[in-house]
């Protein structure tokens, strides 16, 4: 069976932008079979959506089933993995700009109503944790919406066993920030 790579865009994302096509292209050539899925109504993401939407699209998750996300797809594949059942568990997370509980930057007053319930809604890290072997946190030291603070290391690092790193001068990884290509996520695909 095929190894399976899902790239999860962010919050106003699609599947074009930045460096997702890069990625899928380079995972491709390296034997993996890649979908990078327009999420729905990506202007105004809910958990309620993104989280039902990113199980069906996988299916059977196994040991050949690899996430990588960005931003908001982030806590979206957090929050598909603390709802799998015990025992069930995929390879490797790779989570670039993540956010838990905090999310930085000057959002309107309707992009924080949007983030609230991403924000507060609990979620078991524990849990979350059983359902991967390997998970990795990518943070650029300029971005504006999360940085590798110390709330965020002990997140990622301390609570999930994450490897994390930071690059510079990578802003949000956004498209707007120009990031076509993101070879720390391909490598710790590969290795893995």
């Amino acid at each position: 069976m095929a190894k399976r790579a899902f790239i999860i865009h962010g919050w106003g994302g699609d599947p074009e932008e930045g460096w997702f096509p890069w990625l899928k292209r380079e995972l491709e050539k390296n034997g993996f079979v890649v979908k990078v899925p327009a999420m729905p109504d990506t202007d105004n993401p809910k958990i309620g959506i993104w989280v039902p939407y990113l199980a069906n699209l996988i299916g059977k998750p196994d040991e050949e089933t690899f996430l990588i996300g960005h931003s908001i797809g982030c806590q979206t594949i957090l929050r598909y993995l603390e709802s799998l059942p015990l025992g069930t568990k995929i390879d490797s997370v790779v989570l670039v700009a993540g956010w838990v509980h905090r999310l930085d930057g000057d959002l309107s007053p309707a992009e924080l109503m949007i983030a609230k319930p991403w924000i507060e809604t609990p979620l078991d890290l524990a849990k979350v944790k059983r359902g991967a072997k390997h998970f990795t946190a990518i943070f650029s030291d300029n971005d504006e919406f999360t940085r590798l603070t110390a709330e965020n290391e002990e997140i990622f690092k301390n609570q999930l066993g994450a490897t994390v790193i930071e690059e510079h001068g990578k802003g949000h990884f956004s498209g707007s920030d120009d990031i076509k290509e993101l070879p720390s996520a391909l490598a710790t695909v590969i290795q893995n």
